[in-house]
């Protein structure tokens, strides 16, 4: 166990812990009891490899991207996370979740979604299981995501909007824990980044860490070295950050990057650069650090990327920005859009949104020809082409 992970009462230095309503005790107490003894057993093990094979398309690839390369003077490699079942990283952690609701003998599912990447993935295990799923997701992102709220409800999901507050991730969130209150027995909920009461922040990552173990390899059979000079991922909760990091924690001349959505600008009002603004405070059951007024009230965040408009970070991460193990930027929406339509131009891959902060990045960076960069291009941007269109105006 590094200084970088959980420890046994589920804290990452000051952040995380289970602050929690009462009536949710005892779901959360059961997880943190089994999902390591869980997770651990030979036979969930076999399942969660052969279906991230089999089902997922996994190993991902790892991509040196040749003409992204000499445009910024180095070697630059992407964790191909969008060609996954699905589109995105996040079907690591459902399929993991799916298995281990399983074992808790829960019947029925249920989820938060923002770019409904999330949702998508749940709506797919539960399709896969045969399970009962509903998804919330704000009622603006279930517009602008609206092919995503198709998939879920062609799969059997049922789709909740949320109306409250923003309508968005945060007001999804608070939804979805309304109804494991209401239903806890029968229902297990699948967090889908790296946030919530403990075991929640540690589970995600451990399952999202297959990101950074095959990354590991992938590098070495390409450049001799397993570890690379810099590693970058966009984060809102923070789930294909963790993942991407997990194995890199300890090789402290790593340089960790993980990039923020700084919206119209950090400063402007319309922002979720967490880690600029933010205060410590507890969000969604853990203590992190978060977008919140002199009073404590959460401001709503903004970002033209539905997955990265969280006015939080998980405790993990703001452990390793507190640390400083991990660098933690912000860019603005029109440095990401335009990140986003280089890489297409260049290289025929069109990324979500989200990931494109993190290629957005390299802008900023000082690089010289021997470094080898990795970015987690965490998702593809089919859900985003009506943004992409109307932005450029093509």
């Amino acid at each position: 166990m590094n200084k970088y992970q959980v420890n046994e009462k589920g804290y990452y230095g000051p952040f995380g812990g289970a602050y929690i309503p009462e009536m949710l005790y005892p779901n959360v107490a059961e997880l943190q009891a089994t999902y390591l003894e869980i997770m651990q057993e030979e036979n969930f093990q076999q399942e969660f490899q052969q279906l991230l094979r089999d089902y997922v398309g996994r190993p991902s690839p790892l991509y040196l991207a040749k003409r992204l390369s000499e445009k910024y003077g180095a070697n630059i490699f992407l964790k191909r996370e969008d060609l996954n079942h699905t589109g995105a990283h996040k079907i690591n952690n459902t399929i993991g979740q799916i298995l281990l609701a399983e074992r808790l003998g829960k019947k029925r599912i249920i989820a938060e979604t923002g770019a409904g990447q999330h949702g998508v993935a749940t709506a797919t295990v539960c399709a896969l299981k045969g399970l009962e799923c509903v998804v919330y997701m704000g009622e603006i992102d279930t517009k602008r995501q609206a092919p995503n709220v198709a998939r879920m409800k062609m799969m059997g999901a049922k789709v909740v909007a949320a109306q409250s507050g923003s309508k968005t991730l945060k007001d999804a969130t608070n939804e979805a824990l309304r109804d494991w209150i209401n239903n806890p027995v029968d229902t297990h909920y699948i967090i889908g980044s790296v946030v919530g009461p403990h075991p929640y922040p540690d589970l995600v990552a451990r399952f999202q860490s297959i990101i950074s173990e095959e990354t590991k390899a992938q590098l070495k059979e390409k450049t001799g070295s397993s570890t690379p000079d810099y590693v970058l991922a966009c984060v809102g909760g923070g789930s294909n950050a963790a993942g991407m990091f997990y194995h890199f924690l300890d090789e402290e001349h790593v340089k960790l990057i993980a990039v923020e959505a700084a919206g119209h600008g950090v400063h402007s009002g319309e922002t979720a650069a967490t880690t600029a603004l933010g205060k410590e405070g507890v969000l969604h059951g853990s203590r992190s650090i978060l977008m919140q007024t002199a009073d404590g009230q959460v401001v709503e965040p903004y970002s033209i990327s539905a997955g990265l408009d969280y006015p939080g970070i998980g405790p993990q991460h703001a452990w390793l920005f507190k640390s400083g193990r991990a660098q933690y930027v912000s860019i603005t929406d029109e440095e990401a859009m335009q990140a986003g339509l280089l890489l297409t131009k260049l290289e025929g891959i069109i990324p979500a949104i989200e990931s494109s902060h993190a290629l957005a990045y390299l802008e900023k960076m000082t690089l010289r020809k021997e470094d080898n960069i990795v970015i987690c291009l965490s998702g593809r941007g089919d859900k985003d082409l009506d943004n992409y269109m109307t932005y450029f105006g093509l």
